[in-house]
């Protein structure tokens, strides 16, 4: 049996979101509970379309819809999570406290 469901996820995509994205530091983000379920949901269907890609012998070359498909999901899933506000370290937490931060 097969069944459907529906979700109330709009992702909007932006031609900046498809660019390469430089990541401007390495660090955490405090990621929402909506922008979690879309990652997994994206996470879900990469690995689906690579195990495919895996399974049928194909090339993985960029010409492949297979491989742009994946690539195309892999941009949106990294703009979501660039979208994300980035946690402060402890560093900047202690100087937050202690009001040592800058004005």
């Amino acid at each position: 049996m097969v069944s459907s469901t529906t979700h109330d996820f709009s992702l909007p995509v932006e031609a900046s979101v498809l660019e390469a994205v430089p990541v401007s530091s390495n660090r955490r983000r405090s990621v929402d509970p909506a922008s979690g379920r879309a990652l997994e949901i994206l996470g879900h269907a990469i690995d689906y379309l690579a195990d495919e890609l895996g399974h049928s012998g194909g090339p993985a070359v960029a010409g492949n819809p297979q491989v742009e498909a994946i690539q195309l999901l892999m941009a949106i899933n990294r703009g979501i999570y660039l979208q994300c506000p980035e946690v402060k370290t402890f560093g900047e937490r202690c100087r937050s406290l202690l009001r040592l931060g800058s004005a």
